[in-house]
């Protein structure tokens, strides 16, 4: 089957005044191993984000940690100058070490730097959206997040960023980016096994902003992955295209940016994403989250 022939399922949303496609793309695996240097397939990488664009996906995620510089060096080689309709995310508020690790660089000179390097590196002069990430490797974690944030409010009113958004955030910080200035979207760990963000996303639907969800099937216990399998077999499925189609269903304010390396992974999670799940399959879903994390 011809790549374009790919209906995108989800439609779109409207992130600010931009309007995107629900079913985006996430570049974090465009990079090596540990989301380190560069790709040991380059061409194949530059491949999957013309063709994601030629399949009619509007939003790529990125952030500069990927690489650093690594994905957002093939995004713009593979893509610039950018078609009217794409729309590139961003992410700041870590750095990379030469162990790997994610340390946090929210200082407002931190923040300066990593929305200049991502205009330089993405051949950009403006940032549709830029999201702020917070909290560890271990997720979110409490505390202000008022002058990393007023910052990346200065440089929206210099003109250099669009909208704004958080990440890795807890829902007191989504709330106190709220009181400081508009956001557009929040990006957070979410899926059938971890549903601790059902309130927010639906407080976030009813105030039009957009639920980002990362790691679509990371931290299911061995009895909810069965608990999926058996719902994928049945729908003659993948499970990973059965988790998709769900978070489509679930809020109309979810958007999707699972990420690969492969042009046939890609379209195979456009297709699967379009399942159509019945209100049977979806409530067997739901069970997962209460599902024991042990067998025994």
């Amino acid at each position: 089957m011809s790549t374009n022939t790919v209906s995108l399922p989800g439609g779109t949303w409207t992130l600010g005044d931009l309007t995107i496609t629900r079913f985006g793309y996430g570049a974090m695996q465009l990079t090596g191993p540990g989301v380190m240097g560069p790709p040991a397939d380059r061409a194949g990488a530059l491949a999957v984000l013309r063709t994601a664009v030629d399949l009619g996906i509007t939003h790529i995620d990125t952030a500069g940690v990927y690489g650093p510089r690594v994905a957002n060096e093939l995004i713009r080689e593979a893509l610039h100058p950018y078609p009217e309709s794409l729309h590139i995310v961003t992410k700041v508020g870590a750095r990379r070490d030469a162990d790997g690790g994610w340390p946090p660089a929210r200082r407002p000179a931190d923040l300066r730097q990593a929305v200049e390097e991502d205009l330089e590196t993405l051949g950009l002069e403006r940032l549709d959206l830029v999201n702020l990430r917070l909290g560890d490797a271990r997720g979110p974690q409490p505390g202000s997040l008022a002058e990393a944030f007023e910052t990346l409010v200065e440089l929206q009113q210099q003109g250099l960023i669009r909208h704004l958004g958080v990440s890795n955030a807890t829902a007191e910080q989504v709330a106190e980016a709220r009181s400081i200035a508009p956001i557009a979207c929040v990006q957070n760990m979410y899926n059938l096994a971890h549903r601790h963000d059902d309130p927010l996303i639906d407080e976030l639907a009813g105030a039009g902003i957009a639920y980002v969800p990362f790691f679509p099937l990371g931290g299911f216990s061995p009895l909810q992955s069965s608990a999926l399998s058996a719902v994928a077999s049945r729908l003659n499925a993948a499970p990973m295209s059965v988790a998709l189609a769900w978070l489509l269903r679930r809020s109309p304010n979810i958007l999707l940016i699972p990420g690969t390396s492969s042009v046939a992974h890609l379209t195979e999670n456009l297709e699967g994403a379009g399942i159509v799940l019945s209100d049977g399959d979806v409530a067997e879903l739901d069970q997962i989250a209460s599902q024991a994390t042990t067998a025994g």
